[in-house]
């Protein structure tokens, strides 16, 4: 850990819960807790569950914030709880070296008689690895190992220690019985550190001439003064919440290491930003950035895992959103939109105030409503569309309001790999001008179930580097997958509106192909990529705001989407024309679940193995 200019350290932190409980505090007291020997290591010599167990840990001792997420920071693990790791370049190269070792170990790991299963942990390993390792050789930016958040700016409008921190110890930080506290204060010492960690990569990245476009940073300025002035109800207001004993003595100390560490930590940061703002210029794309195309082109290829260009990521963007608008075309029609193009009748759609929720928190609590029976349709649903089903504890929840400027409209997620922590439905409620009442069920679908909550369900029962890893195309993939299938167990039968917002939906994800590619490959403007969803698709001028700017700083992000589920789909279309009548939907679609979170490359594998056994 590179030293704060903080005064107060975890043992002081730890020093001030005077009035609790010492052995309460003992599970946060290791300043630098030891590696288990689990988690370090060759995997030579091991079997090949615990070869891929072995990668997994080690990883995790790079990510120990991670490891609490998936609720595997107990037993020899227990001390990652009290710490964030290494942040800032040292724990970047140091991550980078474990990876490398990894990648090195398994492509030497003996193949022969594994198990399916383990042939494919062992090639998402590969996979995943590699392509981290090579963005991380990129001289700016970070990189998400084994997820989708690539971004070459690492404090910006939805990237940063600012956003995710209030988050994790909101939502991810154990706090329910006494002995919670001292892992809790020992990281929250950590986060001024953690902070001054980004301050000097963002600097760095200004020396190379990388510079977040001002509109982007204008963004981030505002969010950073909002959680400069929440930031005690942020780190704090956890701890008062809990009403665990000693609770109210840690909040205390709490308020004292916001005050003056964590603040002052924020405000250097706000202070580079606005250096930065002062010499941006307002170019969206990656090509406007020092070896920007070559960024552009790994990070194309990291979410969509994929050897894609964006030349052809951007006609498949075009042909499809043809091809859905096709599909639109008679539903609006027989509901009386007969003049215009596609995007100009969905426009007039939206501004229909039959399908509008109501304004402020009655509109907000309406939302809520529409979301819960939603659920509770699609659970009775799930049994006629696959042959092993879960049953996700998961919660629907409000974005925090200093995240929702810059936040999409909504995003979802699996709990812990324990069941401890909850799969989230987080829904941004900014305003509820976002959502419509056509378009928001098929959001809860993507984002719960089938989608992202059911999908993880699954892979949380996989072992434990498949529950860690995953790639953007097949999670967003498998999310479009459920929002189609949702469509065919009878969702908008009785409600056509529906439909049409189901099938705009993937037309959306159609023209973040277009936009994408065109901003950071074909050098659109901000302004061209908002008016292409506004005018080809019918869009909402609130929520594509939001949505271009996000591809601004997760290049490549928006790619991984229809990309993926047209994947599904041909794979699908695949297996029923190999099949016949031995075709299955339950089958296919618990076969591609149960494959978990892949590469495409790999998910079509899977699906080959389905077909073979059908055959018998």
């Amino acid at each position: 850990m590179r030293e704060s200019t903080t005064t107060i350290t975890r043992r002081a932190a730890l020093a001030g819960l005077a009035g609790t409980s010492t052995l309460a505090l003992l599970p946060g007291c290791a300043a630098n807790p030891a590696t288990p020997a689990s988690a370090s290591g060759s995997i030579a010599g091991l079997d090949p569950d615990a070869a891929l167990e072995n990668i997994a840990y080690r990883m995790l001792a790079h990510e120990p914030g991670r490891a609490t997420g998936l609720g595997v920071d107990t037993g020899e693990y227990a001390a990652w709880r009290s710490t964030f790791g290494t942040g800032g370049a040292e724990g970047r190269a140091a991550y980078a070296a474990t990876l490398k070792e990894l990648v090195a170990e398994v492509r030497a790991y003996p193949k022969a008689g594994l198990t399916s299963d383990q042939q494919i942990g062992f090639e998402v390993v590969e996979t995943a690895f590699s392509s981290a390792l090579e963005g991380m050789a990129k001289p700016y930016g970070d990189v998400a190992v084994g997820s989708w958040r690539n971004a070459p700016y690492v404090v910006i409008q939805n990237v940063g220690g600012y956003i995710d921190l209030p988050r994790h110890f909101g939502s991810s930080q154990p706090l329910s019985k006494p002995e919670d506290l001292g892992p809790y204060m020992s990281r929250l010492a950590e986060v001024p550190a953690l902070l001054d960690g980004e301050l000097d990569r963002i600097k760095d990245a200004r020396g190379q001439g990388v510079i977040p476009p001002a509109f982007l940073l204008d963004k981030a300025i505002r969010q950073m003064e909002a959680s400069i002035k929440g930031a005690s109800e942020s780190y704090a207001g956890p701890l008062t919440a809990s009403g665990i004993a000693g609770a109210d003595t840690a909040a205390a100390q709490a308020e004292r290491i916001t005050a003056s560490g964590i603040v002052p930590a924020l405000e250097r940061q706000l202070a580079e930003l606005k250096v930065q703002r002062a010499a941006a210029k307002d170019f969206a794309g990656m090509w406007a950035q020092p070896d920007g195309e070559s960024y552009y082109d790994w990070a194309i290829r990291a979410s969509t895992t994929t050897k894609m260009t964006p030349d052809e990521i951007h006609q498949q963007g075009l042909d499809e959103l043809k091809t859905l608008h096709g599909r639109m075309d008679p539903i609006l029609r027989e509901i009386g939109y007969t003049q215009g193009s596609v995007g100009e009748r969905m426009r007039a759609l939206s501004a229909d105030p039959r399908y509008h929720f109501a304004e402020g928190d009655a509109g907000r609590a309406e939302i809520f409503d529409f979301i819960n029976d939603r659920l509770k349709w699609i659970r009775g649903q799930m049994p006629r569309a696959f042959n092993q089903l879960v049953n996700p504890n998961m919660e629907v929840r409000r974005l925090p309001l200093a995240e929702e400027p810059g936040a999409p409209g909504a995003y979802g997620g699996a709990g812990s790999k324990d069941g401890t922590i909850p799969g989230r439905f987080w829904i941004n409620l900014r305003t509820t001008d976002l959502h419509r009442k056509y378009d928001l069920a098929d959001l809860t679908f993507h984002e719960s179930i089938p989608g992202h909550v059911w999908e993880g369900e699954f892979s949380n029962r996989l072992p434990l580097i498949r529950s860690i890893l995953a790639f953007n195309a097949f999670s967003e993939g498998w999310a479009l997958y459920a929002e189609q299938l949702a469509d065919e167990l009878g969702a908008y039968d009785e409600f056509k509106v529906g439909r049409l917002g189901y099938l705009q939906s993937l037309a959306f994800r159609a023209c973040r192909l277009v936009v994408d590619t065109g901003m950071h490959s074909k050098r659109w403007t901000r302004e061209q990529g908002r008016q292409f969803f506004v005018e080809e698709n019918g869009s909402k001028v609130e929520e594509v705001a939001s949505e271009v700017d996000r591809y601004c700083s997760w290049p490549g992000q928006a790619c991984g989407y229809k990309i993926g589920h047209s994947e599904i789909v041909k794979n699908r279309a695949r297996a029923q024309a190999e099949l016949g009548g031995k075709y299955d939907l339950k089958a296919f679609n618990t076969a591609v679940v149960l494959g978990g979170n892949a590469p495409l490359s790999v998910m079509a594998n899977t699906v080959s193995r389905y077909i073979a056994g059908a055959k018998g």
